[in-house]
């Protein structure tokens, strides 16, 4: 098997796993590691392609995807004494290739790769978009940044996660894309919440109303996947509100620096902030609504 084929796989949490099992599904020998790691140990089960590691020393393949919250994790996995950094040197890799799936801040991915370009260790950012769903069906939107020749060499891996892969740009425009996406997404559920709360208090039959806004200009994604939630009032899980909250941060703190006026962007984000400070920072972001109503 060569070296393109072996991968390393750092994070098997909820949207992690189903890619990892993605990866083993297109041919890829991964080694999977974890914080927890029965969640590693599940993707595993039954897999004679994947291997659970230790350390994430030992997940130190020629490409590593990362899948953590954000940048901090990230690099920790890295920099730690049994990190990924540790691993490449001993295994005497030359020039790996470190893929940042998470939502980070566009500004600090740019320059800590530019860190680890003068250790020799090449950065890929590329979040995704899609949700839980399409990361099990394979279909996510991913945005990646980095060198032409580097997304060269990781383009069947992000190929085996998502439908959708664009390069952007150079590092950190994916992650600068995704911070756009988060922006339409936070700003669109903050506006169904105060049409669904509307509908509500005017007696309307919400199903109804969902239905016809779906099939109109109103219509989105997000419309789709969450008209369910409205419906039912189960927030549970899904993307959560913290993670908006943070995605949001990074949406404003791109348009101070770019010189954009983000006036939207801060009412959603005042909105998931009261979402966290109330104790629902875990509920999907969809429950925004309970701050409207």
């Amino acid at each position: 098997m060569s070296s393109e084929q072996r991968i390393g796989f750092v994070g098997t949490g909820p949207m992690g796993a189903p890619m990892a099992r993605n990866l083993l599904a297109a041919g890829f020998d991964v080694a999977l590691w974890n914080r927890t790691a029965a969640k590693a140990e599940a993707v595993a089960d039954g897999e004679p392609r994947a291997t659970v590691a230790a350390t994430p020393s030992e997940a130190a393949r020629p490409v590593v995807v990362v899948m953590l919250p954000d940048l901090p994790q990230v690099r920790d996995v890295v920099d730690r004494p049994d990190g990924l950094r540790e691993g490449w040197r001993s295994a005497q890799t030359a020039d790996p290739v470190l893929v940042v799936m998470s939502t980070v801040s566009p500004v600090e991915v740019t320059a800590w790769a530019q860190e680890l370009a003068a250790d020799g260790i090449r950065l890929v950012d590329a979040p995704v978009s899609g949700g839980v769903e399409g990361a099990v069906a394979g279909s996510l939107s991913i945005m990646a940044g980095g060198s032409d020749d580097d997304l060269a060499t990781v383009r069947p891996v992000l190929e085996a996660m998502g439908s959708t892969v664009r390069h952007v740009g150079a590092v950190g425009s994916g992650s600068l894309t995704k911070t756009c996406n988060q922006i339409v997404v936070g700003g669109t559920l903050n506006a169904l919440a105060e049409a669904v709360a509307i509908a509500q208090a005017g007696g309307l039959d919400l199903a109804t109303v969902l239905e016809v806004l779906g099939a109109g200009l109103a219509g989105s994604q997000v419309l789709t996947d969450k008209s369910r939630r409205y419906l039912s009032r189960d927030y549970a899980d899904g993307a959560a509100c913290r993670t908006q909250l943070k995605d949001l941060e990074f949406g404003l703190a791109a348009g101070q620096r770019l010189g954009v006026d983000t006036a939207l962007t801060e009412v959603a984000r005042d909105r998931y902030q009261r979402m966290v400070d109330r104790g629902d920072a875990e509920l999907d972001h969809s429950a925004v609504i309970r701050v409207v109503v």
